[in-house]
Protein backbone atom coordinates (compact mmCIF):
# COMPACT_ATOMS: atom_id res chain seq x y z
CA UNK A 1 0.00 0.00 0.00
CA UNK A 2 2.64 2.82 0.69
CA UNK A 3 4.23 1.96 -2.22
CA UNK A 4 1.36 3.55 -4.08
CA UNK A 5 0.77 6.66 -1.83
CA UNK A 6 1.51 9.56 -3.30
CA UNK A 7 1.81 11.53 -0.36
CA UNK A 8 0.52 11.47 3.62
CA UNK A 9 -2.93 12.94 3.88
CA UNK A 10 -2.17 15.39 7.66
CA UNK A 11 -5.76 16.17 8.29
CA UNK A 12 -6.34 12.51 8.16
CA UNK A 13 -3.54 11.46 10.93
CA UNK A 14 -4.59 13.82 13.17
CA UNK A 15 -8.19 12.81 12.97
CA UNK A 16 -6.56 9.18 13.94
CA UNK A 17 -4.85 10.45 17.15
CA UNK A 18 -7.49 12.62 18.35
CA UNK A 19 -9.88 9.25 18.17
CA UNK A 20 -7.17 6.89 20.02
CA UNK A 21 -6.15 9.29 23.03
CA UNK A 22 -9.77 10.21 23.49
CA UNK A 23 -10.10 6.92 25.19
CA UNK A 24 -6.56 5.89 25.92
CA UNK A 25 -7.53 3.76 28.77
CA UNK A 26 -9.61 1.27 26.70
CA UNK A 27 -7.27 1.47 23.84
CA UNK A 28 -4.73 0.28 26.56
CA UNK A 29 -6.84 -2.86 27.44
CA UNK A 30 -7.28 -3.78 23.81
CA UNK A 31 -3.54 -3.29 22.74
CA UNK A 32 -2.70 -5.46 25.30
CA UNK A 33 -5.14 -8.03 24.65
CA UNK A 34 -3.90 -7.91 21.32
CA UNK A 35 -0.31 -8.58 22.31
CA UNK A 36 -1.01 -11.27 24.56
CA UNK A 37 -2.98 -13.11 21.92
CA UNK A 38 -0.64 -12.80 19.05
CA UNK A 39 1.78 -14.36 21.77
CA UNK A 40 -0.33 -16.85 23.65
CA UNK A 41 1.96 -19.45 22.52
CA UNK A 42 5.23 -18.01 23.68
CA UNK A 43 7.47 -20.37 26.29
CA UNK A 44 8.11 -16.96 28.35
CA UNK A 45 4.48 -16.20 29.02
CA UNK A 46 3.42 -19.74 29.14
CA UNK A 47 5.44 -19.99 32.23
CA UNK A 48 3.89 -17.27 34.43
CA UNK A 49 0.27 -19.13 34.48
CA UNK A 50 -1.49 -16.38 32.36
CA UNK A 51 -3.51 -19.38 31.20
CA UNK A 52 -4.70 -17.37 27.81
CA UNK A 53 -6.33 -14.58 30.60
CA UNK A 54 -5.75 -11.05 28.85
CA UNK A 55 -6.74 -8.68 31.51
CA UNK A 56 -4.56 -6.06 32.73
CA UNK A 57 -5.55 -7.02 36.43
CA UNK A 58 -4.35 -10.44 35.28
CA UNK A 59 -1.50 -9.33 33.55
CA UNK A 60 0.31 -7.70 36.39
CA UNK A 61 -0.62 -10.65 39.10
CA UNK A 62 1.40 -12.95 37.20
CA UNK A 63 3.96 -11.30 34.78
CA UNK A 64 6.84 -9.65 36.90
CA UNK A 65 8.71 -6.38 36.14
CA UNK A 66 12.00 -7.25 34.45
CA UNK A 67 15.22 -5.35 33.47
CA UNK A 68 16.78 -6.98 29.82
CA UNK A 69 19.68 -9.08 32.51
CA UNK A 70 16.23 -10.98 32.79
CA UNK A 71 15.55 -11.32 29.67
CA UNK A 72 19.26 -12.07 28.35
CA UNK A 73 18.79 -16.31 28.67
CA UNK A 74 15.59 -15.41 26.74
CA UNK A 75 17.60 -13.56 23.42
CA UNK A 76 20.40 -15.58 23.61
CA UNK A 77 18.69 -18.84 22.91
CA UNK A 78 16.69 -16.30 19.68
CA UNK A 79 19.87 -15.26 18.72
CA UNK A 80 21.61 -18.86 18.66
CA UNK A 81 19.34 -20.31 16.69
CA UNK A 82 15.74 -21.68 18.98
CA UNK A 83 13.10 -21.03 16.55
CA UNK A 84 10.31 -22.41 18.99
CA UNK A 85 7.98 -19.59 20.54
CA UNK A 86 9.92 -17.88 22.89
CA UNK A 87 9.02 -14.72 23.40
CA UNK A 88 6.70 -13.73 20.98
CA UNK A 89 4.45 -16.20 19.05
CA UNK A 90 6.25 -15.87 15.39
CA UNK A 91 9.62 -16.15 15.42
CA UNK A 92 11.94 -13.24 15.33
CA UNK A 93 14.16 -12.70 12.48
CA UNK A 94 16.01 -9.38 13.12
CA UNK A 95 17.85 -8.60 16.04
CA UNK A 96 18.30 -4.86 17.23
CA UNK A 97 21.64 -3.64 18.69
CA UNK A 98 21.66 -1.05 20.77
CA UNK A 99 24.69 1.79 20.81
CA UNK A 100 25.99 0.29 24.35
CA UNK A 101 26.73 4.03 25.49
CA UNK A 102 24.44 3.68 28.44
CA UNK A 103 26.06 0.90 29.83
CA UNK A 104 29.53 0.25 28.09
CA UNK A 105 28.25 -2.64 25.96
CA UNK A 106 25.36 -3.27 23.29
CA UNK A 107 22.29 -4.61 24.23
CA UNK A 108 20.64 -7.02 21.69
CA UNK A 109 16.57 -7.02 21.74
CA UNK A 110 14.24 -8.61 19.19
CA UNK A 111 12.98 -6.69 16.38
CA UNK A 112 9.82 -7.55 14.06
CA UNK A 113 7.71 -5.83 11.45
CA UNK A 114 4.77 -4.90 14.10
CA UNK A 115 7.99 -2.94 15.89
CA UNK A 116 8.61 -1.41 12.39
CA UNK A 117 5.13 -0.42 12.09
CA UNK A 118 5.16 1.34 15.59
CA UNK A 119 7.88 3.35 14.09
CA UNK A 120 6.48 4.13 11.25
CA UNK A 121 3.39 5.47 13.20
CA UNK A 122 5.15 7.71 15.12
CA UNK A 123 6.88 9.14 12.26
CA UNK A 124 3.30 9.79 10.88
CA UNK A 125 1.57 11.00 13.54
CA UNK A 126 4.82 13.61 14.61
CA UNK A 127 5.02 14.45 10.81
CA UNK A 128 1.91 15.08 10.66
CA UNK A 129 1.36 17.63 13.33
CA UNK A 130 5.02 19.02 12.00
CA UNK A 131 3.58 19.66 8.66
CA UNK A 132 0.18 21.79 10.03
CA UNK A 133 2.57 24.20 11.64
CA UNK A 134 5.55 24.13 9.17
CA UNK A 135 4.29 22.57 6.03
CA UNK A 136 7.14 21.16 3.71
CA UNK A 137 6.76 21.37 0.04
CA UNK A 138 8.13 18.85 -2.96
CA UNK A 139 11.56 18.62 -2.49
CA UNK A 140 14.48 16.59 -0.60
CA UNK A 141 15.37 16.20 3.34
CA UNK A 142 19.59 16.32 3.78
CA UNK A 143 19.40 13.56 6.19
CA UNK A 144 22.89 12.85 8.07
CA UNK A 145 21.63 8.98 8.64
CA UNK A 146 23.66 6.61 8.64
CA UNK A 147 23.23 2.48 9.10
CA UNK A 148 25.90 0.42 9.90
CA UNK A 149 26.94 -2.88 8.92
CA UNK A 150 24.34 -5.70 9.62
CA UNK A 151 25.74 -9.06 10.59
CA UNK A 152 24.21 -12.35 10.98
CA UNK A 153 23.91 -14.20 14.42
CA UNK A 154 24.98 -17.68 15.04
CA UNK A 155 21.81 -18.85 14.11
CA UNK A 156 21.41 -17.01 10.69
CA UNK A 157 19.16 -14.00 12.48
CA UNK A 158 20.25 -10.44 10.71
CA UNK A 159 21.05 -8.15 13.37
CA UNK A 160 21.68 -4.30 12.87
CA UNK A 161 21.44 -0.84 15.36
CA UNK A 162 17.54 -0.49 15.95
CA UNK A 163 18.21 2.33 13.36
CA UNK A 164 20.01 0.31 10.66
CA UNK A 165 17.01 -2.07 11.01
CA UNK A 166 14.76 1.10 10.05
CA UNK A 167 16.54 2.24 7.47
CA UNK A 168 17.16 -0.61 5.09
CA UNK A 169 13.28 -1.38 5.51
CA UNK A 170 11.49 -0.74 2.08
CA UNK A 171 8.60 0.46 4.24
CA UNK A 172 10.35 3.09 5.39
CA UNK A 173 11.53 4.49 1.95
CA UNK A 174 8.13 4.45 0.67
CA UNK A 175 6.72 6.56 3.62
CA UNK A 176 9.69 9.23 3.88
CA UNK A 177 8.70 9.76 0.31
CA UNK A 178 5.24 9.76 0.88
CA UNK A 179 5.98 12.86 3.59
CA UNK A 180 8.01 14.57 1.34
CA UNK A 181 10.82 13.86 3.00
CA UNK A 182 12.94 11.30 0.56
CA UNK A 183 16.87 11.42 1.72
CA UNK A 184 18.96 13.06 -1.05
CA UNK A 185 22.06 11.03 -0.23
CA UNK A 186 21.94 7.09 -2.21
CA UNK A 187 21.79 3.99 -0.39
CA UNK A 188 25.31 3.89 -1.04
CA UNK A 189 26.45 6.50 1.12
CA UNK A 190 23.76 5.90 3.84
CA UNK A 191 25.27 2.13 4.43
CA UNK A 192 28.62 3.10 3.48
CA UNK A 193 31.37 1.06 5.61
CA UNK A 194 33.17 4.46 6.57
CA UNK A 195 30.76 7.31 8.02
CA UNK A 196 33.81 10.07 7.55
CA UNK A 197 33.11 9.32 3.91
CA UNK A 198 29.25 8.94 4.39
CA UNK A 199 29.70 11.93 6.00
CA UNK A 200 31.20 14.02 3.55
CA UNK A 201 28.92 12.41 0.43
CA UNK A 202 25.70 13.53 2.64
CA UNK A 203 27.39 17.31 3.15
CA UNK A 204 28.20 16.77 -0.77
CA UNK A 205 24.69 15.78 -1.77
CA UNK A 206 23.02 18.58 0.61
CA UNK A 207 24.70 21.20 -1.44
CA UNK A 208 24.11 19.83 -4.99
CA UNK A 209 20.41 19.29 -4.09
CA UNK A 210 20.78 22.53 -2.21
CA UNK A 211 17.57 24.41 -3.49
CA UNK A 212 15.52 21.45 -3.22
CA UNK A 213 16.15 20.15 0.32
CA UNK A 214 12.88 21.00 2.77
CA UNK A 215 14.25 19.95 6.25
CA UNK A 216 17.55 19.16 7.62
CA UNK A 217 17.56 15.85 10.21
CA UNK A 218 19.68 13.41 12.02
CA UNK A 219 18.83 10.93 14.58
CA UNK A 220 20.34 13.02 17.30
CA UNK A 221 21.39 16.76 17.53
CA UNK A 222 24.66 15.44 18.36
CA UNK A 223 24.76 13.99 14.69
CA UNK A 224 23.67 17.23 13.47
CA UNK A 225 26.58 19.52 15.65
CA UNK A 226 29.07 17.12 14.05
CA UNK A 227 28.18 17.05 10.54
CA UNK A 228 28.53 21.13 10.69
CA UNK A 229 31.81 20.95 12.59
CA UNK A 230 32.74 18.77 9.62
CA UNK A 231 31.79 21.24 7.35
CA UNK A 232 33.91 24.21 8.56
CA UNK A 233 36.77 22.17 7.84
CA UNK A 234 36.16 20.78 4.58
CA UNK A 235 34.22 23.14 3.22
CA UNK A 236 36.56 24.34 0.71
CA UNK A 237 37.10 21.13 -0.73
CA UNK A 238 33.38 20.56 -1.42
CA UNK A 239 33.48 23.56 -3.35
CA UNK A 240 36.28 22.37 -5.38
CA UNK A 241 34.36 18.91 -5.91
CA UNK A 242 31.50 20.30 -6.98
CA UNK A 243 33.13 22.98 -9.18
CA UNK A 244 35.28 20.60 -10.98
CA UNK A 245 32.76 17.36 -10.90
CA UNK A 246 35.18 14.77 -9.58
CA UNK A 247 34.99 13.39 -5.99
CA UNK A 248 37.49 13.92 -3.81
CA UNK A 249 40.39 11.22 -2.72
CA UNK A 250 39.68 11.07 0.22
CA UNK A 251 36.44 8.95 -0.97
CA UNK A 252 38.24 5.29 -1.41
CA UNK A 253 34.89 2.94 -1.14
CA UNK A 254 33.76 1.97 -4.62
CA UNK A 255 29.89 1.76 -4.21
CA UNK A 256 30.12 5.36 -2.72
CA UNK A 257 32.22 6.73 -5.68
CA UNK A 258 30.12 5.11 -8.22
CA UNK A 259 26.70 6.34 -6.85
CA UNK A 260 28.53 9.86 -6.17
CA UNK A 261 29.29 10.01 -10.08
CA UNK A 262 25.40 9.52 -10.91
CA UNK A 263 25.16 12.61 -8.94
CA UNK A 264 28.14 15.08 -9.53
CA UNK A 265 28.87 16.68 -12.42
CA UNK A 266 30.75 20.13 -13.20
CA UNK A 267 28.97 23.41 -11.58
CA UNK A 268 31.51 26.23 -11.43
CA UNK A 269 28.52 28.75 -10.47
CA UNK A 270 27.11 26.44 -7.67
CA UNK A 271 30.89 25.93 -6.26
CA UNK A 272 31.45 30.16 -6.35
CA UNK A 273 28.16 31.04 -4.82
CA UNK A 274 28.78 28.60 -2.16
CA UNK A 275 32.04 30.06 -1.95
CA UNK A 276 30.71 33.46 -1.50
CA UNK A 277 28.37 32.30 1.24
CA UNK A 278 30.73 30.53 3.53
CA UNK A 279 33.16 33.44 3.36
CA UNK A 280 30.65 36.38 4.58
CA UNK A 281 29.64 34.38 7.13
CA UNK A 282 30.60 35.46 10.72
CA UNK A 283 32.02 32.12 12.90
CA UNK A 284 29.91 30.27 10.74
CA UNK A 285 26.16 31.81 12.74
CA UNK A 286 23.34 31.15 10.11
CA UNK A 287 25.44 28.21 8.00
CA UNK A 288 22.17 26.16 7.12
CA UNK A 289 19.70 29.04 6.14
CA UNK A 290 22.44 30.09 4.43
CA UNK A 291 23.21 26.96 2.40
CA UNK A 292 19.74 25.85 2.18
CA UNK A 293 17.07 28.55 1.58
CA UNK A 294 14.49 26.44 1.61
CA UNK A 295 15.03 24.59 4.70
CA UNK A 296 11.66 24.81 6.86
CA UNK A 297 13.32 23.40 10.00
CA UNK A 298 15.89 21.34 11.86
CA UNK A 299 14.53 17.89 13.31
CA UNK A 300 16.20 15.51 15.48
CA UNK A 301 15.92 14.59 19.29
CA UNK A 302 17.21 16.85 21.01
CA UNK A 303 15.98 16.35 24.51
CA UNK A 304 18.37 14.80 27.64
CA UNK A 305 21.91 14.10 27.09
CA UNK A 306 20.89 15.82 23.75
CA UNK A 307 20.42 19.29 24.96
CA UNK A 308 24.13 20.18 25.40
CA UNK A 309 24.43 20.42 21.93
CA UNK A 310 21.26 22.97 21.07
CA UNK A 311 23.46 26.13 21.56
CA UNK A 312 25.47 25.36 19.13
CA UNK A 313 22.78 23.85 16.83
CA UNK A 314 21.04 27.16 16.83
CA UNK A 315 24.50 29.07 16.00
CA UNK A 316 24.57 27.14 12.79
CA UNK A 317 20.53 26.86 12.34
CA UNK A 318 20.18 31.03 12.73
CA UNK A 319 16.50 32.23 12.52
CA UNK A 320 15.67 28.51 11.52
CA UNK A 321 13.49 26.80 14.17
CA UNK A 322 14.46 23.39 15.78
CA UNK A 323 12.06 20.34 16.12
CA UNK A 324 12.91 18.30 18.53
CA UNK A 325 12.07 14.80 17.30
CA UNK A 326 10.37 11.58 18.71
CA UNK A 327 10.20 9.62 22.20
CA UNK A 328 11.65 6.43 22.17
CA UNK A 329 14.84 3.97 22.25
CA UNK A 330 16.51 0.46 20.71
CA UNK A 331 13.55 -1.23 23.07
CA UNK A 332 10.34 0.80 20.60
CA UNK A 333 8.61 4.34 20.66
CA UNK A 334 6.60 5.83 23.18
CA UNK A 335 5.60 8.86 21.98
CA UNK A 336 4.95 11.77 19.40
CA UNK A 337 6.02 15.04 19.52
CA UNK A 338 2.75 16.82 18.59
CA UNK A 339 3.48 20.28 19.82
CA UNK A 340 6.09 20.92 17.38
CA UNK A 341 5.88 24.88 18.28
CA UNK A 342 7.74 24.02 21.46
CA UNK A 343 11.67 24.93 22.18
CA UNK A 344 13.21 21.37 22.47
CA UNK A 345 14.04 21.91 26.11
CA UNK A 346 10.11 22.63 26.80
CA UNK A 347 9.02 19.23 24.20
CA UNK A 348 6.89 16.72 25.39
CA UNK A 349 5.80 13.43 23.79
CA UNK A 350 2.33 12.32 23.86
CA UNK A 351 1.77 8.38 24.49
CA UNK A 352 0.00 6.78 21.33
CA UNK A 353 -1.57 4.22 23.68
CA UNK A 354 -2.11 1.67 20.57
CA UNK A 355 1.31 0.49 20.09
CA UNK A 356 1.99 -0.96 23.90
CA UNK A 357 1.03 -1.48 27.01
CA UNK A 358 2.47 1.07 29.31
CA UNK A 359 3.33 1.32 33.15
CA UNK A 360 4.30 3.84 35.49
CA UNK A 361 6.47 4.08 38.39
CA UNK A 362 5.82 7.21 40.85
CA UNK A 363 9.54 8.06 41.81
CA UNK A 364 9.27 9.43 45.05
CA UNK A 365 11.26 12.18 46.31
CA UNK A 366 11.83 12.71 49.85
CA UNK A 367 14.13 13.59 52.89
CA UNK A 368 17.11 11.89 52.55
CA UNK A 369 16.05 8.86 55.45
CA UNK A 370 12.73 8.36 53.19
CA UNK A 371 15.84 7.65 50.95
CA UNK A 372 17.47 5.33 52.19
CA UNK A 373 13.85 3.19 53.94
CA UNK A 374 12.90 3.15 50.62
CA UNK A 375 10.09 0.94 49.50
CA UNK A 376 9.58 0.83 45.48
CA UNK A 377 5.18 2.06 44.92
CA UNK A 378 3.20 -0.04 43.01
CA UNK A 379 2.93 0.73 38.94
CA UNK A 380 0.14 2.96 38.00
CA UNK A 381 -1.50 2.75 34.44
CA UNK A 382 -1.11 5.41 31.17
CA UNK A 383 -4.40 6.97 32.06
CA UNK A 384 -3.58 7.35 35.89
CA UNK A 385 -0.66 9.13 36.07
CA UNK A 386 -0.40 12.56 37.45
CA UNK A 387 0.57 15.97 36.30
CA UNK A 388 3.99 17.38 38.01
CA UNK A 389 5.05 13.66 39.09
CA UNK A 390 8.02 12.10 37.97
CA UNK A 391 7.68 8.08 37.16
CA UNK A 392 10.00 5.54 35.34
CA UNK A 393 8.27 3.72 32.34
CA UNK A 394 7.16 0.16 32.36
CA UNK A 395 6.62 -0.99 28.54
CA UNK A 396 5.03 -4.05 26.90
CA UNK A 397 5.87 -4.14 23.02
CA UNK A 398 4.60 -6.04 20.58
CA UNK A 399 8.11 -7.74 19.90
CA UNK A 400 8.56 -9.91 23.30
CA UNK A 401 8.90 -7.44 25.82
CA UNK A 402 6.77 -7.89 29.10
CA UNK A 403 6.79 -5.26 31.97
CA UNK A 404 10.41 -4.23 30.79
CA UNK A 405 12.17 -1.26 32.75
CA UNK A 406 12.71 1.05 30.17
CA UNK A 407 15.10 2.98 33.10
CA UNK A 408 14.26 6.18 31.56
CA UNK A 409 12.23 9.01 34.20
CA UNK A 410 9.97 11.19 32.71
CA UNK A 411 7.97 14.41 33.96
CA UNK A 412 4.04 14.48 32.78
CA UNK A 413 3.58 17.60 31.75
CA UNK A 414 0.15 17.66 30.62
CA UNK A 415 -2.34 15.30 28.54
CA UNK A 416 -3.39 15.57 25.22
CA UNK A 417 -7.08 14.18 25.55
CA UNK A 418 -6.93 11.33 27.98
CA UNK A 419 -3.26 10.54 27.29
CA UNK A 420 -0.36 11.56 28.97
CA UNK A 421 2.25 14.05 27.43
CA UNK A 422 5.64 13.32 28.92
CA UNK A 423 9.06 15.25 29.27
CA UNK A 424 11.95 13.48 29.14
CA UNK A 425 13.86 14.17 32.87
CA UNK A 426 16.81 11.09 32.61
CA UNK A 427 17.73 7.55 32.62
CA UNK A 428 17.44 6.21 36.32
CA UNK A 429 20.47 4.23 36.57
CA UNK A 430 23.13 7.43 35.26
CA UNK A 431 23.46 8.62 38.51
CA UNK A 432 26.76 10.28 39.87
CA UNK A 433 26.60 8.35 43.77
CA UNK A 434 28.88 7.96 46.60
CA UNK A 435 27.00 7.35 49.53
CA UNK A 436 23.86 9.01 50.17
CA UNK A 437 24.09 11.72 47.18
CA UNK A 438 21.98 11.10 43.88
CA UNK A 439 22.81 13.42 41.25
CA UNK A 440 21.54 12.20 37.68
CA UNK A 441 22.08 13.20 34.21
CA UNK A 442 20.21 15.92 34.13
CA UNK A 443 22.00 17.43 37.45
CA UNK A 444 24.92 17.13 35.43
CA UNK A 445 24.17 19.05 32.28
CA UNK A 446 22.76 21.78 34.79
CA UNK A 447 26.04 21.53 36.73
CA UNK A 448 28.25 22.31 33.47
CA UNK A 449 25.50 24.67 31.78
CA UNK A 450 25.93 26.73 34.75
CA UNK A 451 29.85 26.68 34.98
CA UNK A 452 30.17 26.94 30.62
CA UNK A 453 28.79 30.50 31.16
CA UNK A 454 32.12 31.08 32.53
CA UNK A 455 33.81 30.12 29.19
CA UNK A 456 31.18 32.20 27.16
CA UNK A 457 32.75 35.12 28.66
CA UNK A 458 35.70 34.19 27.07
CA UNK A 459 34.07 32.82 23.98
CA UNK A 460 34.91 29.63 24.45
CA UNK A 461 32.66 26.62 25.04
CA UNK A 462 32.48 23.02 25.92
CA UNK A 463 32.51 21.22 23.01
CA UNK A 464 31.85 17.50 24.90
CA UNK A 465 31.36 16.28 28.67
CA UNK A 466 31.14 13.61 30.67
CA UNK A 467 31.57 12.57 34.02
CA UNK A 468 32.90 9.58 36.10
CA UNK A 469 32.99 8.82 40.33
CA UNK A 470 36.17 7.70 41.41
CA UNK A 471 37.02 5.63 44.61
CA UNK A 472 40.58 5.37 44.34
CA UNK A 473 40.98 8.36 46.42
CA UNK A 474 39.74 8.39 50.36
CA UNK A 475 37.11 9.92 50.40
CA UNK A 476 35.52 9.20 46.86
CA UNK A 477 35.09 12.68 44.87
CA UNK A 478 33.03 13.26 41.51
CA UNK A 479 35.72 13.65 38.28
CA UNK A 480 34.02 15.95 35.41
CA UNK A 481 35.63 15.37 32.00
CA UNK A 482 35.71 18.61 30.17
CA UNK A 483 36.65 19.43 25.91
CA UNK A 484 37.23 23.02 25.47
CA UNK A 485 36.85 24.47 22.33
CA UNK A 486 40.03 26.65 22.46
CA UNK A 487 43.12 27.83 25.23
CA UNK A 488 41.46 29.06 28.53
CA UNK A 489 43.97 30.49 31.61
CA UNK A 490 44.16 28.58 34.69
CA UNK A 491 42.09 31.11 36.59
CA UNK A 492 39.18 31.08 34.83
CA UNK A 493 39.12 26.90 35.23
CA UNK A 494 39.74 27.25 38.27
CA UNK A 495 36.29 28.86 38.75
CA UNK A 496 34.42 26.70 36.46
CA UNK A 497 35.69 23.69 38.69
CA UNK A 498 34.55 25.26 41.84
CA UNK A 499 31.38 26.52 39.72
CA UNK A 500 31.05 22.71 38.93
CA UNK A 501 31.13 21.71 42.73
CA UNK A 502 28.59 24.49 43.88
CA UNK A 503 26.62 23.80 40.93
CA UNK A 504 25.20 20.30 42.76
CA UNK A 505 22.11 20.94 44.71
CA UNK A 506 21.07 17.37 46.24
CA UNK A 507 20.91 17.60 49.48
CA UNK A 508 23.29 14.26 50.03
CA UNK A 509 25.93 16.03 48.50
CA UNK A 510 26.28 19.32 49.68
CA UNK A 511 25.94 17.81 53.09
CA UNK A 512 28.86 15.05 52.52
CA UNK A 513 30.96 18.01 51.09
CA UNK A 514 30.74 20.29 53.46
CA UNK A 515 31.81 17.39 56.07
CA UNK A 516 34.31 15.85 53.84
CA UNK A 517 32.61 12.54 53.61
CA UNK A 518 33.00 13.41 49.80
CA UNK A 519 35.93 14.89 48.24
CA UNK A 520 36.64 17.86 46.15
CA UNK A 521 35.23 18.09 42.64
CA UNK A 522 37.87 17.51 39.89
CA UNK A 523 37.80 19.33 36.76
CA UNK A 524 40.13 17.38 33.82
CA UNK A 525 40.05 19.47 30.49
CA UNK A 526 40.97 16.62 27.50
CA UNK A 527 42.91 17.28 24.48
CA UNK A 528 40.91 17.67 21.52
CA UNK A 529 39.95 15.38 19.41
CA UNK A 530 39.32 12.96 23.05
CA UNK A 531 35.49 13.01 22.20
CA UNK A 532 36.18 11.95 18.86
CA UNK A 533 38.33 8.81 19.88
CA UNK A 534 35.73 7.66 21.55
CA UNK A 535 33.11 8.04 18.96
CA UNK A 536 35.13 6.25 16.97
CA UNK A 537 35.83 3.75 19.36
CA UNK A 538 32.14 2.92 19.66
CA UNK A 539 31.76 2.90 16.02
CA UNK A 540 34.82 0.23 16.15
CA UNK A 541 32.05 -1.79 18.28
CA UNK A 542 29.32 -1.63 15.16
CA UNK A 543 27.30 1.17 16.80
CA UNK A 544 26.18 3.46 13.83
CA UNK A 545 26.98 7.49 14.37
CA UNK A 546 22.85 7.61 13.79
CA UNK A 547 22.95 6.19 17.52
CA UNK A 548 25.66 7.60 19.02
CA UNK A 549 25.33 9.12 22.14
CA UNK A 550 28.48 10.84 24.09
CA UNK A 551 27.91 8.42 27.74
CA UNK A 552 27.52 10.86 29.82
CA UNK A 553 28.61 9.10 33.09
CA UNK A 554 31.86 6.60 32.61
CA UNK A 555 31.33 3.46 35.10
CA UNK A 556 34.51 1.26 36.12
CA UNK A 557 33.61 -1.31 33.80
CA UNK A 558 33.42 1.00 30.77
CA UNK A 559 37.53 1.14 30.82
CA UNK A 560 38.28 1.25 27.24
CA UNK A 561 36.13 5.09 27.09
CA UNK A 562 37.78 5.65 31.21
CA UNK A 563 41.41 5.08 29.37
CA UNK A 564 41.21 7.60 26.45
CA UNK A 565 40.15 10.27 28.58
CA UNK A 566 42.45 9.45 31.25
CA UNK A 567 45.28 9.10 28.42
CA UNK A 568 44.52 12.67 27.22
CA UNK A 569 44.13 14.89 29.91
CA UNK A 570 45.61 18.20 29.00
CA UNK A 571 44.78 20.05 32.41
CA UNK A 572 43.63 19.07 35.74
CA UNK A 573 41.69 21.14 38.53
CA UNK A 574 40.34 20.27 42.33
CA UNK A 575 37.54 22.51 43.87
CA UNK A 576 37.81 24.90 46.77
CA UNK A 577 34.54 25.40 46.67
CA UNK A 578 33.90 23.75 50.07
CA UNK A 579 37.01 24.96 51.56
Amino acid sequence: MLEKMETVDVDELIEEFETITKDAERIQRETLRKILEENASAEYLQNLGLNGRTDPESFKSCVPLVTHEDLEPYIQRIIDGDISPILTGKPITTISRSSGTTQGKPKFLPFNDELMETTLQIFRTSYAFRNREFPIGKGKALQFIYGSKQSKTKGGLNAGTATTNVYRSSTFKAEMKAMQSQCCSPDEVIFGPDFHQSLYCHLLCGLIFREEIQLVFSTFAHSLVHAFRTFELVWEELCDDIREGVLSRRITVPSIRAAMSKILKPNPELADLIHKKCSGLSNWYGLIPELFPNAKYLSGIMTGSMEHYLKKLRHYAGDLPLMSADYGSSEGWIGANVNPILPPELATFAVLPNIGYFEFIPQRVGNLESQVHFIEPKPVGLTEVKVGEEYEIIVTNVAGLYRYRLGDVVKVMGFHNSTPELKFICRRNLLLTINIDKNTEKDLQLSVDEAAKLLAEEKQEVVDFTSHVDLSTDPGHYVIFWEVSGEVNDEVLKECCNCLDRSFVDAGYVSARKVNAIGPLELRVVLKGTFQQILDHYLGLGAALSQFKTPRCVGPTNKTVLQILCNNIGKSYFSTAYG
